[in-house]
């Protein structure tokens, strides 16, 4: 094909039959019209048994003189993101006037306008050159009526109304179906039977609802065999209890109940609740605490209050504040000593910022797409005097000094069939203040970050860790894999040197009719431990859903 005029383009294509070669010569008229090019001319150059020239003359190239905004409203226009000066005096593009339609319609879809339609009016042509006008039918004006859910979920429809911010009587807005669709997806609590349906009756929207209710709520126990330190050639076993409920009556409330025991002394306890739209509003309240017992070393609290709120279907911002105290467990031999220790006594309130953002698939349990959280505060930390310490060791330290402290982490997940996946898992921190105590650091280990460790085995204050994980599925929830933890750690505080950490190992999470069974198996080495088998560690465990 060769086109002449405005462009010159010569163009060759070998054709499968004539439905194909009909097809690119439309694709290509549909160019030049996008170009501004509205009147082209086909001829025919040469014609054979299997061979085909064409000749297409552009022809002149058309161009706006005007177009005005004809009965559409300044508003519109405005929160439409529309320029009519970019159709004075330019080059006529099919595109931009697609796009202008496009943007006044999904305006008008938001404002309770969903048969919305708009056309040019007033059409004049001058030679090459055209003006026109805008003309907007809005269509009825729609609003939505109550929520219908028609799966067996015991959701209350009116906080899915709350939640959704789709209330009866409020103008149509196809935004809010497209997103309160997507919030649906990231409530682990809840999963689509089907398709959902919206239905227009009467001037009012009707969006129904085929969710149901997934058993999420959980009563976990674990039982871990570890080398026993203190006593040689024994085994000690370690402990894990969690409850979580979610979505208590129907309302969007979870409950949540931690405690674990990592070693002969070490005991750690989290008790969290959590109340979505408080009071009637949009903003979420979370509050927890948890106790962290390390051996006869110190004793950690820590009380956060937060207020959340979800401002897109996928970002959700949290804001709090947060108290966290920690206390020496025992004085023996403190009042001998020429330095103050590396764990201490200290109050430290800080406020800040969480943010996580979700791409996934299922928020339950993610096949495909990504998860990223951020979380950074700052606050004052006082160092409080402890009476078994000699007065004289705290001359010259600044008691009241700021710190702050920054995590983060992203998540990907692959899918790449039926049977076989890849998690990956990058996470770091990094805690920073002048008077920075061993009680004050991050704690690392176990299965929720590096492998092949007892539980929150390192301290450090700054981390990055990388978690590698191929997966065999053989059912929708089990799946076998292999796992490779690679981490890189700092403790300034005791004066280590960097520890970059290695595991590897494997397992199995197997669903049953009531629940999930995981087995772990896991090898990893350090500064201060081998990569050796007498030092592997194992966890099974048999989590209840109901």
């Amino acid at each position: 094909m060769e086109t002449k005029g405005g462009i010159n383009l010569v163009d060759e294509q070998v054709f499968s039959d004539s439905l194909a070669k009909a097809a690119f010569i439309r694709t290509r008229f549909q160019e030049l019209y996008q170009l501004g090019y509205l009147d082209p001319i086909q001829s025919v150059l040469l014609k054979s048994k299997d061979s085909l020239w064409l000749s297409v003359d552009t022809g002149k190239k058309f161009e706006w003189v005007t177009l005005r905004q004809g009965n559409v409203e300044s508003v519109v226009l405005v929160k439409a993101g529309a320029d009519m000066k970019r159709f004075n005096q330019k080059s006529f593009d099919y595109r931009q006037v697609y796009r202008l339609f496009e943007s006044i319609i999904k305006e008008s879809e938001n404002k309770g306008y969903p048969f919305a339609s708009v056309k040019l009016d007033s059409l004049e042509r001058d030679g090459n050159k055209f003006s026109a006008a805008l003309n907007l039918d809005l269509g009825p004006f729609i609003t939505f009526d109550t929520l219908k859910v028609t799966g067996d979920s015991k959701t209350k429809p009116k906080f899915l109304s709350n939640f959704l911010q789709i209330r009866p009587g409020e103008p149509f807005s196809q935004r809010k179906v497209q997103n309160g669709i997507q919030q649906i997806r990231n409530l682990p609590y809840l999963r689509w039977s089907e398709e959902p349906e919206l239905s227009f009756q009467n001037e009012e929207a009707t969006l129904y609802l085929p969710i149901n209710d997934r058993k999420i709520n959980s009563i976990d126990g674990i039982i871990g065999f570890l080398p026993n330190e203190l006593e040689g050639g024994r085994l000690l076993v370690t402990g894990q209890f969690d409850v979580m409920l979610h979505n208590l009556g129907g309302s969007g409330r979870n409950y949540e109940l931690h405690w674990q025991r990592f070693n002969q002394f070490s005991q750690n306890l989290k008790v969290a609740a959590f109340e979505p739209m408080l009071l009637g509003s949009m903003i979420d309240m979370g509050v927890s605490f948890s106790l962290l017992k390390e051996d006869t070393t110190f004793l950690n609290r820590d009380f956060r209050l937060s207020f959340g709120y979800r401002f897109n279907s996928d970002g959700y911002l949290k804001f709090f504040t947060r108290r966290q105290a920690g206390d020496l467990l025992t004085s023996t031999g403190l009042s001998e000593i020429t330095a103050l220790p590396v764990a201490g006594d200290f109050r430290f309130n800080n406020y800040g910022v969480n943010y996580a953002h979700f791409w996934l698939d299922d928020v339950f349990f993610p096949r495909r797409g990504a998860f990223a959280e951020m979380e950074f505060a700052i606050g004052n930390k006082n160092l409080i005097e402890n009476t078994a310490i000699p007065p004289s060791l705290y001359e010259g330290v600044d008691l009241r000094t700021l710190q702050y402290y920054l995590q983060g982490r992203f998540e990907k997940y692959f899918y790449f069939n039926q049977q076989w996946g890849l998690f990956t898992r990058l996470s770091g921190g990094i805690v920073q203040n002048e008077n920075l105590l061993l009680n004050d650091l991050f704690r690392l280990g176990g299965l929720q970050s590096i492998r092949g460790f007892n539980e929150n085995f390192f301290f450090a204050n700054n981390y990055i860790y990388l978690n590698v994980e191929p997966r065999f599925y053989f059912d929708t929830y089990s799946y076998f894999m292999i796992f490779a933890d690679m981490g890189r750690l700092e403790n300034n505080i005791q004066g280590l040197p960097v520890d970059n950490t290695f595991s590897a190992g494997m397992g199995f999470s197997l669903e049953t009719g009531n629940g999930i069974f995981n087995f772990v198996y896991g090898l990893g080495g350090s500064n201060v431990q081998d990569f050796a088998i007498n030092l592997s560690k194992i966890h099974f465990g048999y989590t209840g859903r109901f």
